[in-house]
């Protein structure tokens, strides 16, 4: 996708006319407006934009599909560390415009549902419907990057990780201790 600016994604479309009409939009959706994926991720930028493209056509029988792409920069939280991770997310996409679950039975696997009305479509759900299936399930800096690493490392060669030294006075069960030594 190109890296041109280009004008916000309209939010909804009359899909049919447009497959009819082979129309390709491109386009971008604020994220901040995307309050389901805005929750799933760690950390957005205000400006953030996610970058669509969608190609709305008809195939060999007549059915109604839109291939998608999309490209929206990220803040997730990695697991091994639990700081911020920067990340792209990328999504390549093909779905099937049905108005009925009878319809989208039909379809064919490599088609996934779109269930729209008959008139309208919202852009922006379906691509924020998108970027959630593309989440990752368990983000992770790279190796080198990663705060954990050196944590992770010692834990892997089986050496012990350092921990903080205790005073003798800090354990917790030595007032048992004084308790055992006094008879009542």
């Amino acid at each position: 996708m190109s890296k041109a600016p280009i004008a916000e994604l309209p939010r909804s479309v009359d899909p049919f006319k447009l497959a009819e009409q082979a129309v390709v939009l491109e386009g971008e959706v604020p994220l901040m407006a995307l309050s389901r994926f805005r929750d799933a991720v760690h950390a957005l930028e205000e400006t953030s934009r996610c970058r669509v493209k969608l190609s709305f056509s008809l195939d060999s029988e007549r059915r109604r599909m839109v291939a998608g792409e999309l490209e929206a920069p990220v803040i997730l939280e990695c697991q091994r560390c639990m700081g911020p991770m920067p990340y792209t997310l990328v999504s390549r996409f093909a779905l099937g415009l049905v108005t009925s679950d009878r319809q989208a039975q039909q379809l064919p696997k490599e088609l996934e549902p779109f269930l729209t009305d008959d008139f309208s479509a919202d852009l922006w759900s379906m691509t924020e419907d998108e970027l959630l299936l593309v989440l990752p399930p368990f983000p992770l800096h790279d190796r080198s990057e990663c705060v954990a690493s050196e944590i992770l490392a010692s834990l892997e060669s089986g050496d012990e990780v350092e921990e903080p030294a205790q005073a003798p006075g800090d354990n917790p069960f030595s007032v048992l201790a004084d308790l055992k030594k006094k008879k009542h």
